[in-house]
Order: C-alpha cells, then sequence, then structure tokens
C-alpha cells in the first residue's frame, strides 16, 4: 500500500486509535479493584468524621469496625431489611426508585460510651449531586457533625460544602422543633442567628443559594424516613410527622 495515499493514512489513524483506546481500556480495567477499595474506604473516612474521629483514607478500616458497632437497612417504615447489606447501598441508585422501595443504611456508632446514628445523605445542588453523612447524638435530635461532598458545584461558592466552617455550623443543631416535631436544619440566606443552636438553621454560602437549598431539601428528605426508626427503637419520644 503506498503510504503516501489518504487510504494508507486513514488506516494509520483507525489502527493507531484502536490500540490506545485498548491500552485504556485495559488499564482502566486493572485499575477497577483499587478505585472500589479507595471508594469504600472514602466512604469509611467520612462516616468517622461525622462523629469526630479523623482518620487518613487508607487507614479508616481498623477505626471504623472499632467504633461502627452496627450498619443497619431500613424500609421508610423503620423496619429492618435482612436482603440487603446496609453498606453496599447505593443512594444514587435507591432515589430513582419510590420512597417505598428505597432501602435506608443507617450506622451506629460507639465512642467512649457515646452512641450516634450516622444517616446517609444525597440531593442536587446547582449542577449536579451533593451528599453527604449527618450524625445524631442519642436524643436523636442533636447533631454531632455533618460532612459534604459534591460532584460539580462551584469553586469558591457551592464547592464550599465541603470546608470545615460550614460544616462545623451544623454542630449541636437541632433537627426536631420547639413542639418536638421533624423539621431539618435550614441553610438560611441573611441568617443571624449567631449561635443559636434551637433555631433549626445555618448560615448559608454567600453567593451559593441554590446549593444551600439543595443542602436544606436532602437534609429533610433523607431523615424524615428514619423516624420511624427512631421512635420505635430508642429510648426518645419522637413526634410523627
Amino acid at each position: 500500500m503506498d503510504r503516501n495515499s489518504n487510504s494508507y493514512t486513514f488506516l494509520f489513524v483507525i489502527l493507531l486509535i484502536a490500540v490506545v483506546a485498548s491500552a485504556l481500556a485495559i488499564t482502566a480495567t486493572a485499575m477497577q479493584p483499587a478505585q472500589a477499595e479507595n471508594v469504600k474506604n472514602e466512604k469509611m473516612q467520612n462516616i468517622l468524621g461525622t462523629v469526630g474521629i479523623e482518620v487518613a483514607r487508607d487507614s479508616a478500616l481498623v477505626p471504623f469496625e472499632k467504633y461502627i458497632v452496627e450498619r443497619i437497612a431500613l424500609d421508610n417504615k423503620g423496619n429492618e431489611r435482612t436482603d440487603v447489606n446496609a453498606f453496599d447501598i447505593e443512594l444514587k441508585k435507591e432515589l430513582k426508585k419510590p420512597v417505598a422501595e428505597q432501602a435506608f443504611p443507617l450506622y451506629v456508632a460507639d465512642v467512649e460510651g457515646s452512641k450516634y446514628y450516622i444517616v446517609p445523605l444525597r440531593g442536587k445542588g446547582l449542577w449536579d449531586a451533593i451528599w453527604g453523612y449527618v450524625a445524631l447524638k442519642e436524643d436523636v435530635n442533636t447533631i454531632k457533625g455533618a460532612v459534604f461532598d459534591h460532584k460539580g458545584e462551584t469553586p469558591g461558592l457551592g464547592a464550599e460544602i465541603t470546608q470545615a466552617w460550614f460544616k462545623e455550623s451544623f454542630t449541636d443543631e437541632k433537627i426536631m422543633g420547639a413542639s418536638g416535631t421533624f423539621v431539618g436544619v435550614d441553610v438560611f440566606k441573611g441568617y443571624q442567628g449567631g449561635d443559636n443552636k434551637d433555631d433549626n438553621a445555618v448560615d448559608a454560602i454567600s453567593g451559593a443559594t441554590i446549593t444551600g437549598d439543595g443542602v436544606t431539601k436532602m437534609i429533610s428528605e433523607r431523615l424524615v424516613n428514619y423516624l420511624p426508626y427512631f421512635k420505635n427503637n430508642t429510648n426518645v419520644k419522637v413526634a410523627s410527622n
């Protein structure tokens, strides 16, 4: 074949693309186990972070097994499900189902004799998915800690949900109102509450109203499904909504 012909050039390009694509596919396949392990470790790291246990991602397994004493899969009525492993539940997939068909993972931690309930969260920000975890103290009302992350929020704006100052603003906030009914936590633009931890609100991120609204919504929409379990399995009086 004439190396100066167009057909030779086209054939060469096609073969080159095929070789590169094959190499990338092989590399991606080879990396899948390591990537899956990183996702698992980061998940454990974030869960631990809500109860004040700060560890490196690669060192999360041992403290996770030490402090997380229960992993429970629930339905939206508060009943335990035995057909699914709580840690394997992917909220991204669950949210595509009707609420009555979803599985709700719950983690119970024991840290120096204090019990915490850790609830995974997932919602939508301005551009794409946002997610996180919130830990409740034994009164199932007071937040111990929260962790948030995102897929594509704007740096310096919505992406600030990952920053310590924003996460720490949730510490000791209440999710129940004065009457004992569930209200969640409102990420409120123009918040003037200062250090008030009984107003069910925190200050929003300047210029990131939609992302803040997404955090508010996902806290409310996810936590409400755990109220039946808390009502039936704790010594705390939880009002039905």
